[in-house]
């Protein structure tokens, strides 16, 4: 992967764009639980009471309060407090929250820092739960007795007089004996912990909400509602940046899989014939599309979830010890289950991810040879052959995929499962918890939801290692070619093939063997073909004859000696330069997908009607043409399968001439054409190219008899140089070729 990674480069600011929205979204998901987790506890258990700093209390309230308060925590408590007196200004702002204002004074909290207002909460919920203490041991005579010390003790509250007041009276008592009952209820308060005293001071607070006249039942539908808006709100902004994420990471995804095409097809053009015999064509095709289509994929899942789903899982571990740091335990156990098989998946699914595009590259072979060779096959009967060989191809791809399928397939029901075991054990150790007042309801359901986001973030990332390791593959397939070096490349300073550019072309000593043989198959081969003349390349099959003319196009580069055009050596001009003066027709007629006019234009697009006419005529190719009913607009299917291979050859012909260059190559373009045809398209040629050098790869001798100069090859040794009749006088090999195509009649007319 990290050797494509420079196509990400142009999509940076999108990507860090999607980092920041995925950043947060995670964290919008992970503020809902806990939202709900406040709805439990404080909309429904404490009935919308928020904190045990009241907002306001009566001034009896605060009295008794006072009495519970050391002198630092007094002060701050009166400091805190603004006493209002009813018909005042002041109290028409507060009658309405507060109907008991309009019939005595209460006190009201100021606009307080985080800080102080932080500071007050447990003070403030110890004197209260020690004045309703009090007030519940007054009705109790036990727990007034354990609440005072026990029997015997300093303050024994169960031996109170009745109808005394209690509170008067404790402001009243020496400071020894308040501190003495002060402690008491501290040692009792710390075995509580803080939480618990918040919590259940909670009643105390509602209490005394009551006593103010406050609805408790608006009050705690107003959190309700105000809690779930703003669950809405974070769930829509969540929408949002999923969203927005989705779009980003199509975008990204797409534009890496369309510049990775279109440098592939790129790299591919400028292929020569070796590099060609290096990567074969279905194993292109496949780079091309499946391959890349991996990487599209495996993009797209990266940019969603390489950073939420770590976001989300570290995020949701921290906010849930949060919540339970007692539970810890159960998710660690989860976490260790599910990377322990996410590694075992991985490592017995990586070895058959690294093959899987190697039998898709062999079912694409076979698929294509059968497609391109479905008449040969037909004609020898061989169907029942083809069928079993692309049976056994896709068995092999069938079957690696179905055991990658069912491995990977293990890993959802497994998660599940332990999510299910892990959910079943949050909720029974969380009941103990919430019997034991360690945590409240809504602490637990907000743990449960953190779990199960837990779960869902290495299930987000098992996808992603389940992709990965095939998308690597492919990416390493994919670098290969753009990162395979050309063993033809343009010179750093060309030189230009223009001007007084004649055309004549000449072989100097040269030399060629294929990359990765052991022995030359040209020999020292020299020759000069000139501009108006017509050099011929003659011998038996795998002399070398198309070998000769392949290398004045640079298909492949000479290994020895050089091949000059006007006296430079094409390897000192640029590939485009050099092809621009040549016009090629294969051995292979080839033709596009378009129409007759759309192939001919490929040489030309500005050639006028009357060029392409002219071209179909000298090609022979004028009088199919005009059978057909849409002429040069007819449509011509996939490789010219629509057309005899003499029309194809003809048409090829015909498009080389459309280009008029100064150089023509025929390499053995006139075998699927009849001899009278042959004879009527060479002399048309003849007469319209007067000017241009003309090579032609021939086996025909009738081809070549009347040629300026004929080049007689064998075994890659050129054996005879010169005219039919020359060669028919000094040249053994050329008579024995001769003779076995013509009579001595036919040689010598």
């Amino acid at each position: 992967m990290l050797r494509i990674r420079r196509y990400l480069k142009p999509y940076m600011l999108m990507f860090v764009a999607a980092v920041i929205l995925l950043f947060a979204q995670a964290n919008f998901d992970l503020m809902l639980p806990d939202y709900l987790s406040r709805i439990i506890n404080t909309g429904i258990q404490q009935s919308g009471v928020e904190s045990t700093v009241l907002e306001a209390m009566r001034q009896e309230t605060m009295t008794r309060l006072l009495l519970f308060l050391n002198d630092d925590e007094a002060t701050a408590v009166r400091n805190a407090y603004t006493l209002i007196e009813p018909n005042t200004t002041a109290a028409a702002d507060y009658e309405e929250t507060y109907p008991l204002l309009k019939d005595e004074p209460i006190y009201v909290l100021n606009e307080l820092s985080q800080d102080d207002f932080d500071a007050l909460k447990i003070p403030v919920a110890k004197a209260l739960l020690a004045v309703s203490g009090l007030q519940r041991a007054l009705e109790d005579p036990e727990a007034a007795t354990q609440l005072g010390g026990g029997a015997g003790s300093a303050f024994d509250l169960s031996q109170l007089p009745p109808g005394v007041d209690l509170f008067a009276m404790l402001g009243q008592l020496p400071t020894a004996q308040r501190e003495q009952l002060s402690a008491n209820m501290n040692e009792r308060f710390a075995a509580l912990g803080e939480r618990m005293v918040e919590q259940t001071a909670v009643t105390a607070v509602k209490a005394e909400y009551e006593a103010l006249g406050v609805d408790i039942s608006q009050l705690q539908s107003r959190y309700i509602w105000r809690a779930g808006a703003i669950m809405l709100g974070i769930t829509l902004l969540a929408a949002f940046c999923t969203i927005s994420v989705a779009y980003l990471s199509a975008k990204i995804a797409a534009g890496v899989g369309r510049d990775l095409r279109s440098d592939i097809f790129k790299k591919v053009e400028s292929f020569s014939s070796i590099e060609f015999d290096k990567f074969p064509t279905a194993s292109l095709i496949t780079r091309s599309t499946n391959d890349i289509t991996q990487l599209q994929m495996v993009t797209m899942f990266m940019v969603r979830l390489v950073f939420y789903a770590p976001i989300m899982g570290v995020g949701g571990i921290i906010r849930a010890i949060g919540k339970s740091a007692s539970m810890w335990w159960t998710i660690a156990l989860a976490v260790v289950v599910l990377i322990s098989v996410i590694v075992i998946t991985i490592s017995i699914a990586m070895p058959k991810f690294r093959v899987m595009q190697a039998l898709i590259d062999k079912l694409n072979l076979v698929a294509r040879e059968n497609l391109s060779g479905m008449m040969v096959i037909r004609a020898f009967n061989m169907q029942p052959f083809e069928e079993k060989r692309f049976d056994k191809a896709n068995v092999e791809l069938a079957e690696n995929t179905l055991f990658t399928a069912r491995i990977t397939a293990v890993m959802m029901p497994v998660m599940m499962f332990v999510l299910n075991v892990l959910s079943v054990v949050i909720i029974w150790v969380g009941a103990h918890q919430v019997a034991e007042a360690n945590i409240q309801i809504g602490d637990m359901m907000a743990f449960l939801e953190y779990a199960v986001q837990i779960v869902f973030s290495f299930l987000m990332l098992s996808m992603l290692f389940i992709i990965l390791p095939r998308a690597s593959v492919s990416a390493e397939r994919i670098a290969d070619v753009l990162e395979t070096d050309l063993i033809i490349n343009d010179p750093v300073a060309p030189k230009h093939l223009n001007g007084q550019f004649q055309g004549e072309v000449e072989f100097r000593n040269v030399s060629f063997r294929y990359p990765g043989a052991d022995t030359d198959v040209l020999h020292h081969v020299s020759f000069v073909a000139r501009p108006g003349e017509t050099t011929a390349f003659i011998g038996s099959t795998g002399s070398g004859k198309s070998t000769v003319v392949n290398l004045i196009p640079r298909f492949y580069d000479v290994t020895g000696g050089a091949v000059l055009l006007d006296g430079i050596d094409i390897r000192e001009v640029t590939q485009h330069d050099l092809r621009d003066k040549i016009g090629y027709v294969p051995q292979k007629g080839v033709l596009f997908s378009g129409t007759i006019e759309s192939n001919l234009r490929y040489a030309d697009e500005l050639a006028t009607k009357e060029d392409l006419e002219t071209a179909v005529t000298i090609a022979q190719a004028a009088d199919f043409i005009k059978e057909k009913p849409d002429g040069l607009a007819t449509e011509i299917s996939q490789g010219g399968t629509n057309v005899s291979g003499g029309q194809r050859q003809r048409l090829s012909i015909a498009r080389a001439l459309v280009k008029q260059p100064p150089i023509y190559i025929f390499d053995d373009t006139f075998s699927a054409l009849d001899f009278k045809t042959d004879a009527a398209l060479r002399r048309a040629l003849y007469e319209s190219t007067n000017d241009s050098t003309i090579l032609i790869v021939t086996q025909r001798v009738s081809t070549v008899k009347n040629a300026d100069q004929i080049v007689v090859l064998e075994h890659g040794r050129m054996v005879g140089k010169g005219t039919h009749n020359e060669l028919m006088a000094n040249c053994e090999t050329y008579q024995e070729i001769a003779l076995s195509q013509l009579s001595m009649e036919e040689l010598s007319s």
